[in-house]
């Protein structure tokens, strides 16, 4: 199941920046991920400051 992020989202980057398949892009209004192109490894919810990505 592909992760989605929440609107706890601050925009801080550290998502987009530990991806390692690099589908995290900012949005309009947070960081928004590739659900085609996300392998569910985690990663983005592991160094997420305030637990914005979460699994769909």
């Amino acid at each position: 199941m592909a992760y989605k992020i929440t609107d706890k989202c601050i925009s801080c980057g550290a998502c987009a920046a530990g991806c390692p398949v690099e589908c995290i892009s900012q949005g309009n209004e947070h960081y928004e991920i590739n659900k085609e192109v996300c392998i569910e490894c985690g990663t983005c919810a592991n160094v997420c400051p305030v637990g914005a990505p979460e699994q769909e």
